[in-house]
């Protein structure tokens, strides 16, 4: 039950506040490409990170005087390699550190632009399994993605977490220094290494897809390409790893998922929730290469969390109608989920199954079974059971839980959804 939207949104860039122009939209759609290739170039995430932010700077002043450069992204690949190479020469330690950091494509050239974009298609996936490296504490790997691939903010990076924006620094720090002391190479593993990073590498594929597809800042829209990079990290995956049936059901997961952006927001900009989507909007074709993948995958017979949570988005995918939907199954699924990797994020959306396949006490009892300091500070939690308590007359109840769920941080659209919620209820 994520609610999105679109709106007026402040966006923030490697620490300053930006409006809306080409660089900021640049550092969305291509920043993390462009920190991965620095990476490779450097060897070294804080460099790859501090030469970035170097280029920023430039490019603002630039930028609003020369005007913006024919290849963009290439002009900031360049600009940052330059800067990297600037800060080595400024160390006393040099030798080995500046080959890593001198580029070995052709020269480029940021005041006249480039010829080609040189950003290497497979640097995020490399920098993705260097993250995911078993000297790593689980959460650290993802939070390291998060920051380099997807490039978000520590706050943004500790919301997702729920530790303070202090803590998740501190983990961002030590997980840069732990790469940095093991000397852990940047680049994919060998075939008999893979099989121990995978499942840390789809849950981060996974991360940085959700956090395109319901960010927990700004709006809606503002991270579409970041969803977009997901789903081709995923399909990189697959072609990587086609034996391995949880790479197909993330794939599968992520296109049955985004098949449905375009119906999710009205023309006005208000969110529109799955009962109300036009689903002509639908990418049709997605959702049959999905279905299509999933079935592929299942028929291993080696069926995992990725390829359940495939089939049940692809089971809202084929529906003609929301009525049309087929809640007992989507609820069975969701049960084998839970057996197979138990969360509160499915015992929430199981809940909600329940109460389309049986009725709203049902999906109402299921709530209240989970303890609530799991949930706490999660809005969609308390929104969720507002709308049960709406729907199944407990209208005092309703109001409650919609006031406990504003009370939670969330992003704009999701918020001005619930407001829109209270003043019904109210």
């Amino acid at each position: 039950m994520a609610r999105q939207g679109r709106g007026p949104s402040r966006r923030r860039l490697l620490g300053s506040e930006l409006s809306s122009n080409p660089l900021d939209e640049l550092l969305r759609i291509e920043g993390g490409r462009v920190l991965a290739t620095l990476i490779r170039f450097t060897g070294e995430i804080g460099l790859a990170e501090d030469a970035l932010q170097d280029a920023v700077v430039v490019a603002l002043q630039q930028w609003p005087r020369a005007g913006t450069p024919r290849h963009p992204a290439g002009w900031l690949l360049t600009t940052a390699r330059n800067k990297a190479l600037d800060r080595i020469r400024r160390e006393a330690a040099r030798g080995a550190k500046e080959r890593l950091a001198v580029f070995t494509g052709p020269s480029l050239d940021p005041v006249d632009g480039v010829a080609e974009l040189s950003l290497v298609a497979d640097d995020p996936l490399r920098l993705i399994f260097t993250c995911c490296h078993p000297a790593l504490a689980a959460e650290a790997r993802v939070a390291l993605a998060l920051r380099t691939i997807a490039r978000l903010r520590t706050s943004e990076i500790a919301a997702v977490f729920l530790v303070s924006e202090t803590t998740m620094a501190a983990r961002l720090t030590r997980a840069k220094k732990k790469i940095a002391a093991a000397r852990i190479p940047y680049r994919v593993p060998a075939d008999h290494e893979l099989p121990d990073r995978l499942p840390a590498v789809l849950a981060v594929v996974y991360a940085i897809f959700t956090a395109g597809h319901h960010p927990g800042e700004g709006d809606l829209e503002d991270r579409f390409a970041l969803a977009d990079e997901g789903v081709r990290l995923a399909r990189l995956l697959d072609s990587l790893m086609p034996d391995e049936p949880e790479c197909g059901g993330l794939l599968s997961l992520l296109l049955a998922t985004h098949a449905r952006r375009r119906a999710r927001v009205s023309i006005i900009g208000d969110v529109v929730l799955l009962e109300d989507q036009d689903r002509s909007l639908w990418d049709r074709s997605a959702i049959g290469e999905a279905h299509a993948l999933v079935e592929r995958t299942l028929r291993r017979r080696r069926v995992g969390p990725y390829q359940v949570q495939a089939a049940i988005a692809c089971l809202h995918g084929l529906a003609a109608c929301f009525d049309d939907t087929d809640w007992p199954q989507i609820a069975e699924l969701y049960s084998v989920l839970e057996r197979m990797q138990p969360s509160v994020a499915v015992r929430v959306n199981g809940a909600v199954a329940a109460a389309y396949a049986d009725g709203p006490h049902v999906g109402l009892e299921l709530l209240r079974s989970i303890d609530l300091a799991d949930v706490a500070g999660w809005h969609l939690y308390w929104s969720t059971r507002s709308e049960l308590e709406r729907r199944a007359g407990l209208l005092d109840d309703a109001r409650a839980s919609i006031h406990r769920a504003l009370a939670c941080d969330m992003n704009d659209s999701d918020r001005r959804l619930l407001l829109a919620r209270r003043r019904s209820l109210d």
